[in-house]
């Protein structure tokens, strides 16, 4: 661990000692957390969340894990409603995870086999580092479509509306 500490402070003091702003932006995190004036890495870059939040890495790896999911559905049922997606996502994910994924985790890259094929998106959803497979329920929630507004469109709305 000594050597890794040593490893660090190298880094930082080359970081500070360089012109770019990124790396000496870096260099300043990092002289944070080596004088202990932030307690992890973590917070020395900024990275906090909210008590009882989810981890950026956690949230970013669900992103991913859901937008393949939503793809799977949209290329390979996209004719069938919400719960009957679910359904076949479901079945296809626990076959995956029963079959294939206890042999494709450890590698860095999809099989070239999987390409254009369902199993691209079952790498891409399990490769991604959330949870899976996912029951019904929650892949119900993944695939069911998301309405959001933004504050243009609301006032928008407003604008037009009778007085």
């Amino acid at each position: 661990m000594h050597a890794t500490i040593e490893q660090l402070r190298c880094i930082c003091r080359r970081c500070l000692d360089d012109s770019d702003a990124q790396l000496r932006w870096l260099g300043r995190a990092l002289h944070d957390f080596l004088t202990q004036r932030c307690r992890t890495v973590d917070e020395a870059l900024g990275l906090r969340f909210p008590r009882g939040g989810i981890p950026w890495w956690r949230e970013e790896a669900t992103r991913q894990r859901d937008a393949a999911l939503r793809e799977l559905a949209a290329r390979y049922c996209a004719d069938q409603p919400i719960a009957a997606q679910a359904r076949r996502l479901c079945a296809l994910s626990l076959r995956y995870a029963a079959s294939a994924w206890r042999f494709d985790e450890g590698r860095e890259a999809m099989p070239c086999h999987y390409a254009g094929t369902i199993r691209e998106w079952l790498w891409k959803a399990f490769a991604s580092g959330a949870p899976m497979p996912l029951r019904e329920r929650q892949l119900r929630n993944v695939l069911r479509p998301v309405h959001t507004t933004t504050i243009a469109d609301r006032r928008n709305n407003s604008a037009g509306a009778a007085p």
